[in-house]
């Protein structure tokens, strides 16, 4: 058994498994790419983690079967306990947590993977292997260096992340004096200290990366403390991208091509992600980085006076609605607070069944995760061909008859187009004005996530329908029979 598990043809085995776990990584992305074949995608995705599983056991096991090594039944107990305990903290976080929730987990779940980068390279730095002499030492000093740096800030702006998806800290900008001087600084310093760590193979080495490592832990705070509310769906898909590219700095050091790959795959499109994304926002990825904005629904800028706002009644919009021709729903966070999208799913149904042409417009940073209202509303049975992007759905506004505003707001407010001195100047949102009559569906006429003012409310074809969304909608279902 033992001359097996040491033998170059299972070697070989472990990395055609590997490669073959990546293929299968990067179809599960590529089914993740459209509604219709996301769940093949996952598929994909969960076939190979479970064969990059199963080979990293193997992994493991050839590798303990030298002299002085813990026995191996030990080790793979070890590995089934770690395995069970982890299983079982996902599959209940899994089966518990609302969709409202899910950004917030997501954040915490990246916070995971940086900390795992982190103690990867203090136990590769403490236990650097044989063959690491001459340049070799040197490029796995980087290696190590490079993979706690991106770690710790992936550990602590993720932790912040979840904070302020959860309420539990305040969404606003922390605005430091200098503060982007001081995070120039920070990467200087730990610039220094990176030839510090390379040119020294003594035990003192630690200094210089316990000292970056604080700094890193700091930075990843200050990086994602300073960024507003308005900006956290960025936020998120940009903590993704680090966690990939922390995931790729393990396997460096690590030696595992499997990791590089899957990390990189992580990295990357989490990158290209945030870069869609803050093109949908009309902001660059730098000014995000510098500082978003976001005020716990205070108003930022100018407070303006629009004038008054009409109020309308679920049995009024239920009569709209049966006269219509084409409506568009815009969903947003407020939809999936109140768990609107089953009622919301129900009503579409009764109107296509009456001949109503009823389509949904999703803005590409709606809610607070990406992707977010597509989910909802795949969760509740809504037909992938009428959920349409931002720039589908646009046009078509001046020859809608209504369009339904369910928790949206930031993404529906035409300051953005407006007012030059708006927050939001520049944002492109759904130009859901240009219908010909526009509901909104709020419990009050506070601000939304952002802080921005939404002079939609006031024009003369909008009306305000108040409460909760669930039950507002769930009367119009109701009053249509």
């Amino acid at each position: 058994m033992n001359d097996f598990l040491a033998s170059e043809q299972l070697a070989g085995v472990i990395q055609a498994a590997y490669i073959i776990a990546g293929v299968l990584f990067i179809f599960a992305l590529a089914g993740l790419s459209k509604h219709e074949t996301a769940k093949r995608g996952n598929l994909f995705g969960m076939a190979g983690m479970g064969l990059a599983l199963v080979a990293t056991i193997v992994l493991v096991a050839k590798n303990s079967t030298g002299a002085g090594q813990r026995p191996l039944a030990v080790t793979l107990a070890l590995i089934v306990v770690a395995m069970a305990i982890g299983g079982a903290i996902g599959a209940w976080r899994a089966r518990t947590v609302e969709m409202t929730g899910m950004p917030e987990l997501v954040a915490m779940l990246h916070s995971f993977v940086g900390v795992a980068a982190v103690l990867v390279g203090y136990n590769s730095y403490l236990e650097p292997g044989l063959e690491n002499t001459g340049s070799l030492a040197s490029i796995h000093s980087a290696e190590v260096f490079l993979g706690v740096f991106i770690g710790a800030v992936t550990f602590t702006g993720s932790i912040v992340a979840y904070l302020k998806l959860s309420a539990k800290m305040k969404s606003s900008p922390l605005v430091l004096p200098q503060r982007h001087k001081l995070n120039a600084a920070i990467l200087l310093v730990s610039a220094v200290l990176l030839v510090w760590f390379m040119g020294n193979h003594e035990s003192s080495a630690i200094i210089p990366l316990l000292i970056m490592t604080a700094l890193a832990l700091f930075l990843g705070f200050h990086l994602v403390a300073a960024i507003g509310g308005g900006d956290m769906p960025v936020v998120v898909s940009m903590l993704n991208s680090y966690s990939g590219w922390a995931a790729a700095a393990a396997g460096f050091m690590l030696n595992n091509d499997l990791l590089i790959i899957t990390g990189s795959l992580v990295g990357a499109s989490g990158a290209i992600l945030s870069y869609i994304m803050c093109k949908a926002m009309n902001r660059s990825f730098f000014s995000v980085i510098a500082g978003g904005f976001g005020s716990d629904g205070a108003v930022s800028g100018e407070v303006k006076d629009y004038g008054d706002h009409r109020e309308t009644t679920a049995a009024e919009v239920a009569e709209m609605l049966s006269n219509a021709h084409s409506v568009v729903i815009t969903p947003g966070y407020g939809m999936a607070v109140a768990q609107a999208q089953y009622p919301v799913a129900e009503m579409t149904a009764k109107l296509r069944a009456r001949g109503v042409n009823v389509r949904f417009g999703i803005h590409p940073v709606a809610g607070r995760l990406p992707g977010h209202m597509n989910v909802l509303l795949a969760e509740a049975k809504v037909p992938y061909d009428i959920v349409l992007e931002m720039d589908e759905i646009n046009e078509d506004f001046p020859e809608t008859d209504v369009v339904l505003v369910i928790g949206a707001n930031d993404t529906v407010n035409p300051a953005a187009y407006d007012d030059p001195s708006s927050p939001i100047a520049g944002m492109p949102v759904l130009e859901v004005w240009k219908a010909h009559e526009v509901v909104i569906f709020k419990r009050s006429m506070a601000t939304g996530y952002a802080g921005v003012q939404n002079p939609l409310f006031f024009k003369d074809n909008s009306m305000m329908l108040f409460g909760d969304a669930k039950e507002r909608v769930d009367d119009i279902v109701r009053a249509l029979g």
